[in-house]
């Protein structure tokens, strides 16, 4: 028996090293194409950090947005990250990566909830984009190229050097990546004026399977449509995007109006959902719901916050609200008129005396570990599911829910229009998040099985067959695959149809054409058609 276990241990050992050696023997056949694909000696040190690298660690946990990822032994790490700051030396690594057959996934600004664009079971690697981060505005067509790497707050902050009245309509958090964020079908506070993040995009620049640089004319309409929407990273790496830029007025007005359960928030929530999606489609009201403890005891109560944007003066927008939402009890002194530029720092939460440049910063306002959800609502929610929705809130623990209005331009864009197909027919869409600071797998499984609780409570009052979902607020839970065998194309329906719906089949047309051998590949991208 002792002879068993030692040839067995032997073997062991064998296997592991000759597994080191093969990772070691691709590495190695990867550095020597890259220098055969006109990436010089003196930048290749500048573009790849082995695991042995002393810049290593810091160049990985840069972009994970996520404390669920960070400093854990549990989350695999990537044999190479590769940082190109030329487009030229993204084709190189494109083409290099698959002659070796080495695993990428792309990361852009590394808010993927889920940690799909830096971490993977089998051994990888990640192409980061955070050095192609240039963005060109043109104020003669009013357009803008921007590149993947770029961040929301360069964006905003380049078109607000060059203009003081125009905006883009994307996302509040200024860290996320604009690769990612567009790919997926981002959206802001002007969603209801101009829909969209994906809506605005004109033009883009893509490194597909076979190493070519693409833009929209040799691309063709099929992967254009694909690439807005439906996740640039089971496409190829998109370099970049040219951008229509939309106007906004010299002043803007925002407001936080915060109401609790005693200040009859249920029934400002109920009459909310019945007004909001017919609103003036400048104006966007989130509500934010969260529980607290009460000021000068343990009691736990649920606070509720109205948060608004609007494009116009405060004068006007207390008017509307006395008119559509009286209930509120909206006054003059509870409104903020500022630039659009300003707005953006409002919504992101930065101190009131903070600048614009605060906005060029990449470092993450949280670090704390995360788990977030989304639905979306079709028929507004009884008065008394409500009032047992929140008591569920009570009851759960650490969890917020975020309810953004839909309603004008979203019910005016076809669902095929782009990839991203949750569009007319929805009132509201919901984000569910909690958080935590504690480490380990304990404090992980506890908070990511009380949010999951919390999610099957809501199904009765959101949408069915299927039960939607927003790609960019990625949610594992919902299905995954490991791309392997026939039975892949099946898994990857399962998430596929909630997050896309009927766009699913067209985005898997797209995939096999342009990405047949399945490259370019996550636990939830889009699958290649098997034909039998």
């Amino acid at each position: 028996m002792k002879n068993i276990s030692f040839c067995l241990t032997i073997l062991q050992l064998l296997l592991l090293s000759s597994f080191f050696f093969s990772i070691a023997t691709s590495q190695d056949n990867f550095f020597k194409c890259l220098s055969s694909n006109n990436v010089g000696d003196d930048d290749l040190p500048k573009i790849t950090y082995m695991q042995s690298n002393i810049n290593y660690t810091n160049i990985l946990q840069e972009y994970i947005r996520n404390g669920r990822f960070i400093n854990t032994t549990n989350t695999p790490k990537p044999t190479l990250v590769l940082t190109p700051f030329q487009e030229s030396q993204v084709q190189a690594i494109v083409n290099c990566a698959k002659n070796v057959n080495l695993h990428l996934k792309i990361r852009s600004g590394g808010h993927d909830y889920e940690g799909l664009s830096y971490t993977c079971k089998a051994p990888f690697a990640i192409l980061d984009m955070f050095n192609l981060r240039s963005v060109q505005v043109n104020m003669k067509d009013e357009t803008a190229w921007v590149q993947a790497g770029s961040t929301l707050g360069e964006l905003y902050h380049k078109i607000w050097e060059n203009s003081k009245v125009h905006g883009f309509p994307s996302g509040v958090c200024p860290t996320v990546g604009v690769g990612g964020h567009l790919s997926g079908g981002g959206y802001g506070t002007m969603i209801r004026k101009y829909g969209l993040s994906v809506d605005h995009v004109v033009d883009a620049r893509i490194v597909v399977a076979n190493g070519s640089i693409l833009d929209r004319a040799s691309m063709g309409e099929d992967l254009f449509w694909a690439i807005r929407g439906g996740g640039g990273a089971s496409f190829g790496v998109v370099l970049s995007y040219k951008i229509n830029l939309v106007q906004v007025p010299e002043i803007v007005t925002v407001f936080r109006v915060p109401r609790t359960l005693e200040q009859n928030a249920v029934d400002l929530v109920y009459r909310w959902q019945n007004i909001a999606p017919q609103l003036e489609n400048e104006l966007f009201i989130r509500v934010y719901i969260q529980t607290v403890n009460t000021t000068g005891n343990s009691k736990i109560t649920v606070r509720t916050s109205f948060i608004a944007m609007y494009l116009g003066d405060s004068e006007k927008l207390v008017s509307i609200m006395n008119e559509k939402f009286p209930e509120l009890g909206l006054k003059k002194e509870d409104c903020k008129e500022m630039s659009w530029i300003k707005s953006i720092l409002f919504w992101g939460e930065f101190p009131e005396t903070a600048v614009e440049s605060d906005l060029l910063s990449r470092k993450a306002l949280v670090t704390s570990a995360f788990k977030m959800k989304s639905d979306y609502v079709k028929t507004p929610i009884s008065r008394g599911d409500l009032g047992r929705i929140y008591q569920k809130l009570i009851s759960s623990g650490n969890i917020w829910m975020a309810m953004n209005a839909y309603g004008g331009m979203m019910s005016e864009v076809a669902d095929t229009e782009t990839a991203f197909p949750h569009r007319a027919g929805n009132i509201y869409k919901i984000q569910y998040l909690t958080y935590w600071n504690e480490t380990g797998p304990d404090s992980d499984m506890a908070n990511i099985e009380s949010i999951r609780n919390f999610y099957d409570f809501m199904t009765p009052f959101v949408s069915k067959n299927p039960r939607e979902a927003f790609l960019n607020y990625r949610d594992i839970d919902i299905g995954s695959t490991d791309n392997v065998g026939p039975n892949a194309y099946n898994e990857a329906r399962v998430y596929g149809e909630k997050y896309f719906k009927g766009n699913f089949d067209r985005l898997v047309q797209v995939k096999t054409k342009v990405d047949p051998t399945n490259f370019f590949r996550n636990e939830q991208s889009i699958p290649v058609l098997i034909k039998n």
